[in-house]
């Protein structure tokens, strides 16, 4: 299973969870970075600094629920 996690530089309080998303296309070559970014700025909302947003790419194995990040 593919999800992101998306973050948030702070410059206050250093680097932010702000959420994960599971991807739902069933075509992963629709999948671009811009195509994540826009998702993601569409679910988080308008308030907040998107120059300073960044998302992890996760792959879940369903079986044994281990996770690897891959920076995108």
């Amino acid at each position: 299973m593919i999800a992101y996690e998306f973050y948030w530089r702070d410059p206050l309080k250093g680097y932010q969870l702000i959420g994960t998303l599971p991807e739902r296309r069933r075509d992963l070559r629709r999948i671009t970075n811009e195509s994540v970014m826009n998702w993601g700025k569409k679910t988080i909302g308008e308030n907040i600094d998107f120059d300073n947003l960044f998302f992890y790419q996760l792959t879940i194995d369903k079986e044994t629920g281990d996770i690897l990040r891959f920076k995108v």
